[in-house]
């Protein structure tokens, strides 16, 4: 999943970039969610994950967005300064779904390979999990 920051404006910095590996952590284990990767440029944030079938492509993209965005206001005061409205990401996303052409390790390495220089894009790996469906009852 890619995130644009609303208005294009470059504020992620080291701090907030930190945190968002914080907040991901959390999201992680709320909805058992295995994030593997996070890459980061200054307006806008790529996301490889694996999700339980249970939840749609827009439904993973609607919680990740909604929990760290508010997050990110309550720690991050001084963003309402830049982003009035309490909106951090802008509208809609992209989404590419892992499938019989297309893999984890192709997606792991367009991440890698984003941003102008390799100092440009910061890459934040997770460690490895993967998800299990509860057991049905």
């Amino acid at each position: 999943m890619v995130f644009v920051l609303k208005y294009r404006k470059s504020l992620i910095t080291e701090e907030i970039f930190n945190y968002l590996k914080h907040i991901f952590s959390g999201i992680s284990e709320r909805y058992y969610l295995n994030f593997q990767a996070l890459g980061v440029e200054r307006n806008h944030l790529h996301i490889l994950v694996e999700a339980a079938p249970r939840y749609s492509p827009s439904r993973v993209m609607q919680i990740c967005k909604s929990v760290s965005a508010k997050q990110l206001f309550k720690h991050f005061l001084e963003l309402e300064e830049e982003l009035w409205g309490s909106h951090f990401w802008s509208e809609g996303g992209h989404i590419d779904t892992v499938g019989d052409d297309y893999d984890v390790k192709e997606m792991e390495a367009y991440i890698r390979n984003q941003g102008v220089s390799k100092k440009q894009m910061k890459l934040y790996e997770f460690p490895s999990t993967s998800v299990d469906e509860e057991s049905p009852s």
